[in-house]
């Protein structure tokens, strides 16, 4: 039997908006990586942007048969790296291990919040 999921990952309309200074919510986005198979998962994320070099992020682990809620405003989980804010980008997502991803955004910089999530491209 085969693992679920996929190995490489496309998001094209990743932003991450601005935070919401002295607001009550966070503006944030999140990329959740799901590991249903019974390895482990090594997963790195590229960044690409309209009007600068791609940004790498490498050695994100998934554990075996577990999730994970990888925060893009959040550089401690990834590796350091600033996403920067209100900039249109998009995340290539490859995993030596089948995986299933979903990303998710909150933006909370109009009247209303928004929050939108999606199932990205995915290909073997």
């Amino acid at each position: 039997m085969t693992t679920p999921g996929k190995k490489s990952w496309y998001i094209p309309d990743a932003y991450l908006p601005s935070s919401g200074l002295g607001e009550r919510w966070e503006g944030h986005e999140s990329v959740c990586i799901l590991n249903v198979g019974d390895e482990d998962a090594h997963v790195d994320f590229t960044l690409y942007f309209e009007d600068r070099a791609p940004v790498e992020i490498t050695g994100l682990l998934l554990k075996a048969r577990s999730n994970r809620h990888v925060g893009m405003h959040k550089p401690e989980q990834l590796g350091g790296v600033v996403v920067p804010r209100d900039v249109p980008y998009g995340i290539a997502v490859e995993s030596d291990s089948p995986i299933i991803v979903q990303y998710s955004r909150l933006d909370v910089t109009q009247p209303n919040f928004t929050l939108m999530t999606t199932t990205p491209y995915c290909e073997d």
